[in-house]
Formats: structure tokens, C-alpha cells, sequence
């Protein structure tokens, strides 16, 4: 569960990388596009309207206050145009108070409808993706900072609005003052440089320190939640447990507060320091602007809308500064989001694959096929070579690790081989095309889901196609013996199971076996695994579970692995295996007659049981 310390060496922190990192802007403004085009021209539009009026305001108090100046000055004016230039001025601050909160709303219901496009993205894609892929720690670590994208960064999308809102403005600013001393321009925006380049540096150490200690916040969210949660509770408890997860968690949170302390605080001194070169260019051009009005070069109002416009121009100017830091940060940040829509599973489909038979007629073929998993050297199975007839039904034996689980996991090509080929009816399973080939399986696994549903949709899972066929379902569970369970439950089949939701009830461990089994049956397939899903029934609850099972599935190929001889002998046939190499074949009579690891293994068993 500990995961190897951070290194700085794991995260991008070249400015080659952060330029192009920030070529993700571009996708991600087309995936806002792609989320409602209606908000999102919208938001445009206001921001452009509401862009234009801080010129307008400046203006408007320019000719008032050269007005004021003319009437003190006792120069003739006509005191109704400072009047109608206030009511003017009145409707422009309500006009940007009433922009601002559109804009608002526009960005709120935009955010909201980026977030479920996003998130549903990423469980389509996580969809897609192999199983070997969740098998993956770094392929964790990426699909955790893909899935913190979705909320995080609704930041840089109200950022990149507001960076485009206040270029509008700035360049309406710009108008103004360029008309006076355009040169005073250029020296704020020479004077914001090191800023910018300091602010840009700390903003690639933060993204590099949150890069490395993405397997510490993922080790620190499993912590809350064996600390926290319902399934660890009783072990928690019994084995006194909490003092150690949270002085695990603790130690995590001070390691990270520890390096991002230490960071904030260099950001802050360095950030002091280098924002006085701005303060004193802007102080230095204020100086001439104000010389220049006291030699009388300049009316009141043009002082007003200069000084108004140049030191909004400044504020502007830093603030479009830290944007763009900001939003070169978070490029950083959303080129994981994309990192993770770009894996591609290795497991899919072929162009003109062809639909899996049915019936199926020869059954499969093992030829000899090895497995290993990506960036492993240890082979889980080795040169397995056999085969499953059409309507036969084999158990698979062997101690823990021997590779059972993933034999069967090749055979509903969850994996593919890495040496070696399986064919169905003579062709390879990659050439079938992989909906239609999983839809001819049943599996349940010994580690099978407790989905904190309703008990039909716990059944109607297995064929989701017929989720609303009632009748299938009951039959299901008939099958399975979870009829008698779903009996007793108060809301029968429309009954919440887990704790999570309101109204839940939760079952004991065989009778979500039994919900389990209904969900395999669901599926009305050719083949039929059942991979330990009963080891935690006592022996004659399994042996009624399994003897339905081979009732069932006559005439059907089916797959039955468990540790319990006396389930494993109702098999037509017995492959044993070890160390992923297959070594026996056989009915029980012959393995037994045979005297090898399997007649080994039957003998200790049935030891226990004189």
C-alpha cells in the first residue's frame, strides 16, 4: 500500500514542456464548445458588451467633470447635460451590474454542463479500456489526475473568459491613453516581465510537486477510507486499527504540507520582491502624466479619463499576468486529462471482426498459450495447451497463484495471450468481435460486485439489454436460490441493497453469492464460468449451489473452479494446474488413479474431513 517516495525527476519541468502544454487549450475550449454551443456563445457576447464598458464609464465622468470645471470656472455651459451625462453614467453601472450577474449565471449553468460532459468522457473511455489497465498502479496515478480534472480546472475555463473580457478591455483602455504617451504603455509592459517569468517558474514547481505526490494523495484517499468506511469498519475495530491509519494519514498530510509550505512561502518573498519593478514603473509614469496636467497641458477630465484609464491599464495588465500564469499552470494540469483520453485500449475489435457463433459448435482451443503482464517478466501461465469441447463442462484445480482466475479471464478475452492463441470454433478469438464474444459468457468471480442497487438492477446487470424484462429476472433469480431471499425482503425486487443509499438493507455474504449467481444466469449464455464465487458457503449450501449450476447449464460448456473435490468431481473433466503450467487432465476416477497433484491434493482435503 506504501507507495515509493516522490522524485522531482517524474514531472515535466521544462519551458519547452509548459509551451507545449499549452497547446491543451485549444481541445479544451472545443470540448466547452462541444458542451452547449447556445451558453457558450453567450458568455461571449456579454463579455464582449461588458468588456467595452469601463471606457464608456471613464468617458462619460470626463465630460462631467469638464463640465463641473466650466461652471466653477463660470465659462457658459448647459447645466441639463451634466444632468442627462449623470443619468447616463447611472445606467451604465447598472448595465455592468446586470452584465456581471448574466455572465455569472451563463458561466455557472456552463461550468455545470462542462463537468457531466467531462465526467461522462471519462467513464465512457474508462469503459473502453482494458482490464490489464486497472491492474496498473501508474496507470492509476493517471486516471486519478484525469478524474481530479473534471471539477479542478472549471477554474481556467472561467480564467480564459475572463482573460478574453479583460483584453477587450485593456485595448479599449489602450485607446485612451494612447492618444496622450503611448511610450508609458510599453514601460508597464516591459516592467511586468519579471513578474511574469517569476510567477511562471514557482507555477512549474507547484505542477511538479503535485505530479510526484499523486500515489501519496491517492495512499491518503484509501486511508480516509479504511478509516472511514462501512465494508473496513469491523476490522477496524477488532484489530484496533485507527490509531495507526491516521498516524499513517498524518504522516502523508505533513510530508505534502511540509514541501508546499516551504514553496508558498518562497512564492510569497519572491512574488514581494519582484512586483515592486511594476509599482515603481506605474509611480514613475504617474509622476510625468500629473507634471504634465500641472503645466496645463491637460484639462481635468483628460487627467480623469488618463489616470483612470492608465492605472485600470496596470491592474488590467498584472491581472492578465497571473491569468496567464494561471492558465499555463493548469495546462499542465489538463494535459493528464488528455493523456488519459489518448490511452487506448490494446484489447478491441478488429475492422470486418466477425460475430461470435451461435451455437457455438467446437468449442475452444488453448494452443499454447502463455501470459504475462505488461512490464512483467513472470509468466502466469505457461505453454497451456487443451481443449473445451461444445455442451462440456471442466473444473480447474491448483493451489493459489496457480492461474486459474486467468485462464478464464483469456478465455472471455478480458487479456489476450502473450504467447500462443485460443480459437473458438477454429478462429481466433481476436477475430470476433468483442461485444458479441462476452456476450456468449457468463462469469461470476470470487471477488464478484455488491452493487448498491435495487435487487433488479443487481440481477439485471448480467444482460443489461433486458434490464426492464421482469420476468427474466425472476427467472434469474429462481435459478440462482436467491428467490427465497428476495422473498424476505420487504420491497422484494424493488428493494435498495447496501448501506449507501437511504432505505438500504444489507445481505449476509451467501445470499449475495446467490444475487450474484441470478446475475450470471441473467445472461442466458453458452458458456457459464463460476470462479469460487461460493467459497464462503458452508460445503452442502455449495454443493446445492453447483448442482443446480450443472442442472442449468446442460448442454452448455461451462467452467467451474473450486477448492472443494467434492464440487470440482461433477466436472466431465478435471485440468489441474501449477505455476500457470497445466499438468494433469481428467476425470476424477482417472486423476485419482492416476496418483499425482491431484489425487495429492484430494487426499489432504478429504484428511481434514476424517
Amino acid at each position: 500500500m506504501r507507495p515509493a517516495p516522490a522524485k522531482p525527476s517524474d514531472a515535466p519541468q521544462t519551458w519547452r514542456q509548459r509551451l507545449q502544454a499549452l497547446k491543451n487549450v485549444p481541445p479544451l475550449l472545443k470540448m466547452v464548445w462541444e458542451t452547449s454551443r447556445p451558453l457558450t456563445v453567450s458568455t461571449i457576447l456579454l463579455r464582449a458588451v461588458a468588456a467595452l464598458f469601463p471606457l464608456a464609464t471613464l468617458y462619460v465622468s470626463k465630460m462631467i467633470i469638464d463640465l463641473v470645471v466650466r461652471a466653477i470656472r463660470h465659462q457658459p455651459y448647459r447645466p441639463a447635460d451634466i444632468w442627462k451625462l449623470l443619468a447616463l453614467e447611472l445606467l451604465l453601472a447598472v448595465g455592468s451590474d446586470t452584465l456581471g450577474r448574466f455572465i455569472s449565471l451563463v458561466d455557472s449553468l456552463l461550468g455545470d454542463r462542462f463537468t457531466n460532459h467531462v465526467s461522462i468522457r471519462l467513464m465512457q473511455h474508462a469503459g473502453s479500456l482494458d482490464l490489464v489497465s486497472f491492474e496498473d498502479p501508474v496507470f492509476y496515478d493517471k486516471m486519478e489526475r484525469a478524474r481530479r480534472q473534471t471539477t479542478a480546472r472549471l477554474g481556467m475555463l472561467a480564467g480564459l473568459a475572463g482573460m478574453a473580457q479583460q483584453m477587450l478591455t485593456l485595448v479599449s483602455l489602450l485607446s485612451a491613453v494612447l492618444l496622450y504617451y503611448p511610450w508609458l504603455l510599453l514601460l508597464l509592459a516591459v516592467a511586468t516581465i519579471p513578474v511574469f517569468l517569476g510567477e511562471t517558474r514557482f507555477a512549474m514547481l507547484n505542477y511538479s510537486m503535485l505530479y510526484r505526490y499523486t500515489p501519496e494523495r491517492r495512499e491518503l484517499d484509501y486511508l480516509r477510507y479504511l478509516g472511514a468506511g462501512n465494508e473496513s469498519a469491523k476490522e477496524v475495530k477488532i484489530f484496533g486499527l485507527a490509531e495507526y491509519l491516521v498516524e499513517r494519514a498524518r504522516t502523508l498530510f505533513e510530508r505534502f504540507y511540509a514541501e508546499n509550505r516551504h514553496l508558498a512561502i518562497r512564492r510569497a518573498l519572491h512574488g514581494t520582491v519582484l512586483n515592486l519593478v511594476p509599482t515603481l514603473a506605474y509611480y514613475a509614469s504617474y509622476v510625468l502624466i500629473l507634471l504634465r496636467a500641472l503645466a496645463g497641458a491637460l484639462t481635468v477630465g483628460d487627467l480623469t479619463l488618463i489616470t483612470g484609464a492608465f492605472s485600470r491599464a496596470r491592474s488590467i495588465m498584472e491581472s492578465l499576468v497571473a491569468s496567464l500564469v494561471g492558465i499555463s499552470e493548469q495546462a499542465l494540469f489538463i494535459q493528464d486529462l488528455f493523456d488519459f483520453f489518448e490511452t487506448k485500449p490494446a484489447i478491441q475489435s478488429r475492422p470486418n471482426a466477425i460475430p461470435a457463433p451461435r451455437p457455438i459448435r467446437d468449442g475452444f482451443e488453448f494452443s499454447n498459450v502463455s501470459f504475462a503482464y505488461p512490464g512483467s517478466s513472470r509468466q502466469v501461465l505457461q505453454d497451456v495447451s487443451f481443449r473445451l469441447e461444445a455442451a462440456e463442462k471442466i473444473a480447474l484445480v491448483g493451489e493459489n497463484g496457480a492461474g486459474k482466475t486467468t485462464l478464464v479471464k483469456l478465455l472471455a478475452r478480458l487479456y489476450d495471450p502473450t504467447g500462443g492463441r485460443i480459437l473458438l470454433d477454429g478462429v481466433d478469438l481476436r477475430d470476433y468481435d468483442i461485444d458479441s464474444l462476452r456476450a456468449e459468457i457468463g462469469v461470476i468471480f470470487q471477488d464478484y460486485m455488491r452493487y448498491d442497487a435495487l435487487v433488479t438492477e443487481n440481477i439485471g446487470f448480467g444482460r443489461i439489454g433486458a434490464l426492464a424484462d421482469q420476468e427474466r429476472i425472476v427467472r434469474s433469480a429462481s435459478k440462482s436460490l436467491a428467490a427465497g431471499v428476495i422473498d424476505n425482503l420487504a420491497r422484494r425486487y424493488q428493494q435498495m441493497l447496501g448501506r449507501r443509499f437511504e432505505g438500504g438493507v444489507d445481505l449476509s455474504t451467501g445470499q449475495w453469492q446467490k444475487i450474484a449467481l441470478a446475475r450470471a444466469y441473467m445472461r442466458d449464455a453458452q458458456i457459464l464460468i463460476l470462479d469460487e464465487p461460493t467459497a464462503s458457503l458452508d460445503a452442502r449450501a455449495e454443493f446445492e449451489v453447483y448442482q443446480r449450476f450443472v442442472e442449468l447449464t446442460s448442454g452448455k460448456m461451462a467452467v467451474l473452479i473450486s477448492h472443494r473435490f467434492s464440487t470440482v468431481r461433477m466436472a466431465d473433466r478435471i485440468l489441474v494446474l501449477e505455476n500457470g503450467r497445466l499438468i494433469e487432465h481428467g476425470s476424477h476416477s482417472h486423476l485419482l488413479a492416476l496418483g499425482g497433484k491431484y489425487a495429492e491434493l484430494f487426499e489432504l482435503q478429504a484428511a481434514g474431513y476424517r
